[in-house]
């Protein structure tokens, strides 16, 4: 898909970060059902690759262990510097994180999580989104 199709999208566009595939599919059917356009990432390098070819996203959705050489925290810190207007959102079941992990624009949710948890951290920290015109 080039830039000129992402510039067609209605929707804003999100970013689903996962190395496990169900877990991925389910979170993106979340961020979907809210209203973005999901586009989906099986590990951190291949979502940095993606955002250095097309980085018109409203959102980033990542897991922290993403497998490849970058973690979901090191990906949300380099979101964060070199596209500041995305909004991140970083998961994990293993990790919480610590002091400077997470960009300032990030906000973290605990695995496993819901759907209404997920919804509810959207419309919170990024009002703006789609989710709240549901």
């Amino acid at each position: 898909m080039s830039n000129k199709q992402f510039d067609e999208i209605s929707e804003p566009i999100a970013l689903v970060v996962d190395d496990e595939p169900l877990i991925r599919m389910d979170t993106a059917d979340i961020i979907s059902e809210a209203g973005y356009y999901v586009v989906e990432a099986s590990s951190a390098d291949d979502a940095l690759e993606f955002l250095i070819n097309y980085s018109s996203l409203q959102l980033l959705f990542t897991d922290v262990h993403t497998g490849g050489d970058l973690d979901g925290f090191e990906l949300a810190r380099k979101v964060a510097e070199r596209w500041p207007g995305i909004a991140v959102v970083v998961a994990s079941g293993a990790r919480l994180p610590k002091e400077g992990d997470l960009p300032d624009n990030a906000s973290f949710i605990q695995k496993p999580f819901s759907a209404a948890t997920v919804l509810g951290v959207l419309l919170e920290h990024y009002p703006n989104g789609p989710c709240r015109k549901r």
